[in-house]
């Protein structure tokens, strides 16, 4: 397994280009050391960066990779000239063609949004946000009729990553709802989830993983054994088989393959809605 450092470096925050750019290493057997310099607004700062970027490839032998999206023209033209790494221009390389295309000369904003305070989407999703926030884990009953989708399962089977991913990414209102050993022995869903019933998604996961996992949390507890794992996990299919309720298992399958997929089976109109733009 070979390593690499990659560097994000952005006039904003850097996120944009972070998500991008983790998902093309994810294409390869690699493991990059993320390395984001945000903010970089003035030529100073950018020679800042450069140097940083160009000691890093000094000391480790290797030419960094470095995702960009940077506007300023002086800041490119520092970056551009003497950056050492490979150097990956966003905006020139997708901006460009599409202006070409369009025949229209970008905005070329530095950061998401613009007004973001004023912008509805982004207000719409912290408001999901705050909803899957005070929802979590079962957390409160109130207004779960509120929800946009409910998920359960036992717990640690990855039902609070996923929540925060839909409400962040596609500003969905998220409730999750670990089901428990109460549940279990009365073989049937929690009272306060039947009216929602058609907003339920299950996920459920290995039971030697779901040890694995518990275990880091509560090592050598009846709660992590595999044993009880696995009676949990058999439970939880088996109700929400007898309920109808749709499921997955999280144990191979990335967060994003995750929600991809709870929006194709319970919001499936939603599935192209993504606020990040």
């Amino acid at each position: 397994m070979h390593t690499r450092t990659v560097f994000v470096i952005s006039d904003g925050t850097g996120i944009t280009a972070e998500t991008f750019g983790t998902a093309l290493m994810a294409q390869f057997d690699i493991t990059p050391r993320i390395v984001r310099i945000p903010f970089v607004d003035t030529v100073d700062k950018a020679h800042q960066a450069v140097r940083q970027i160009n000691h890093s490839g000094e000391v480790e032998g290797k030419n960094p990779i470095v995702f960009s999206t940077l506007v300023n023209p002086d800041v490119v033209a520092v970056v551009t000239q003497h950056c050492k790494g490979l150097l990956m221009d966003m905006f020139g390389t997708f901006v460009q063609p599409l202006e070409d295309e369009l025949g229209l000369k970008s905005q070329h904003r530095v950061g998401r949004f613009s007004d973001i305070s004023q912008s509805k989407e982004y207000l719409n999703r912290m408001e999901a946000i705050n909803y899957t926030l005070a929802h979590d884990d079962g957390q409160t009953h109130a207004d779960l009729s509120g929800a946009d989708v409910v998920l359960i399962g036992v717990s640690r089977s990855g039902k609070t990553p996923t929540s925060l991913y839909l409400a962040m990414q596609f500003g969905l209102k998220v409730a999750n709802y670990p089901l428990i050993p109460e549940d279990f022995d009365r073989k049937q869903l929690p009272p306060v989830l039947e009216p929602i019933r058609k907003k339920l998604f299950g996920l459920t996961i290995d039971p030697q993983r779901l040890s694995d996992i518990r275990n880091e949390r509560r090592p050598n507890s009846r709660y992590a054994s595999l044993q009880n794992c696995r009676h949990e996990v058999a439970e939880a299919e088996a109700m929400m088989r007898r309920a109808g309720v749709q499921w997955l298992s999280s144990t191979h399958k990335s967060i994003e393959e995750i929600s991809t997929t709870v929006l194709q089976q319970v919001l499936p109109q939603r599935l192209g809605v993504n606020l990040n733009g």
